[in-house]
């Protein structure tokens, strides 16, 4: 059948996925952080699937590139986050290292797409 929109690109899918799991660990940190730590968490890994899904409906390979790079950027941004509410305590040990495996597998899946786009470019 192949790819008929972003919502099809399992990296997209898995971006969302992300989105759903840092709403539901930022809902248990403190309220202090309401208007920091979780906002910042939360728009950035909405930044993730935005970029991608732009980048899929842009016509040319290279515009499609710069948002790769941009969801890229944002996952590792996330990932600093997720490792400084950590430190803070924020956020246990293990829920914390699951959460950052799916942002490896999400920079994985860009990185191939990545790859898929340049040799197809």
């Amino acid at each position: 059948m192949g790819i008929q929109s972003y919502r099809d690109l399992r990296v997209w899918q898995g971006a969302m996925d992300l989105v759903v799991e840092v709403y539901r660990i930022t809902t248990r940190f403190p309220e202090r952080e309401l208007y920091g730590l979780v906002s910042q968490m939360r728009r950035t890994a909405v930044e993730i699937p935005a970029s991608i899904a732009q980048g899929h409906t842009l016509e040319a390979t290279r515009d499609f590139l710069h948002h790769i790079n941009r969801a890229q950027g944002h996952l590792a941004t996330l990932q600093t986050h997720l490792e400084v509410v950590q430190r803070l305590g924020y956020l246990a040990e293990d829920e914390c290292g699951a959460a950052l495996d799916r942002t490896v597998t999400i920079f994985k899946q860009l990185y191939a797409l990545r790859n898929a786009l340049h040799r197809d470019d």
